[in-house]
């Protein structure tokens, strides 16, 4: 079943049809929401909240080993993370989706990996291509259909947070050949890979990264592109929800 994790400014699926809600406690403990299953566009999904509902956790809070375990149980095939993030380069302007296809990890004291248990096999994944190729190509297709500023292909910064960057930060970021940056990519990208989950990231770029623009970042000005931009992501989810299909 195809699965969305719901990152800032979507707390909630506003167009999904609730079948069953799924409270699973993992061994790593509960995740940051139940697990919705629902109806979106007649399409079975399901669907997470990764700051919780309402939206109460900080990105370094987050238990990403329960949110991905629970996905797994609940029937997950393949996942679409939506995030929002700061623009680096050119390519990734305000208002902009962005399909990253690679990721540089800023994060630490993180639980990044499940295969910590020292009575079992010590397992290392391969991570060179951190998305899946196939879903890509899928919210490609989809996203080429729709009316939205899209660019395809980027690497993605994932930092510690939850302040923002320095503009030195973001220009050690940009050095390092970095387009995007938020907060949650990481371990998320790679716990989909252990548990062989077919995994894609959508990122919602709302506002220019720290030295990027002439004044300062503010609060107000991301919730107004985040209200805007969320609307589109939301229709374009229900619209891809009809169309994927996991044997392609």
């Amino acid at each position: 079943m195809l699965a969305f994790i719901g990152g800032t400014g979507l707390t909630r699926m506003d167009n999904l049809d609730l079948i069953e809600r799924h409270a699973i406690n993992t061994r790593f403990g509960e995740p940051s929401a139940p697990v919705v299953e629902g109806e979106l566009d007649g399409q079975r999904v399901l669907f997470l909240a990764r700051h919780g509902d309402p939206h109460v956790l900080l990105p370094h809070q987050v238990n990403y080993r329960a949110n991905l375990l629970a996905l797994k149980e609940a029937g997950a095939t393949a996942i679409v993370a939506v995030n929002a993030v700061g623009g680096i380069t050119p390519q990734a302007p305000t208002g902009t989706l962005v399909l990253p296809d690679q990721i540089i990890d800023y994060t630490w004291g993180r639980d990044m990996t499940l295969f910590d248990d020292p009575a079992a096999p010590l397992v290392h994944v391969d991570f060179s291509w951190p998305f899946d190729a196939a879903l890509r190509n899928a919210l490609k297709e989809q996203l080429s259909a729709a009316d939205l500023k899209w660019n395809d292909g980027g690497c993605y910064a994932a930092t510690q947070g939850p302040r923002l960057e320095t503009a030195a930060e973001i220009a050690r970021l940009e050095r390092d050949g970095c387009d995007v940056v938020g907060m949650t990519g990481m371990p998320e990208a790679v716990l989909a890979r252990e548990l062989e989950i077919p995994y894609a990231m959508l990122s919602l770029v709302v506002n220019p990264a720290a030295g990027k623009s002439t004044h300062e970042i503010t609060m107000a000005e991301i919730e107004a592109v985040i209200h805007d931009g969320m609307a589109s992501v939301c229709q374009l989810l229900a619209d891809f929800a009809r169309s994927y299909s996991p044997q392609r």
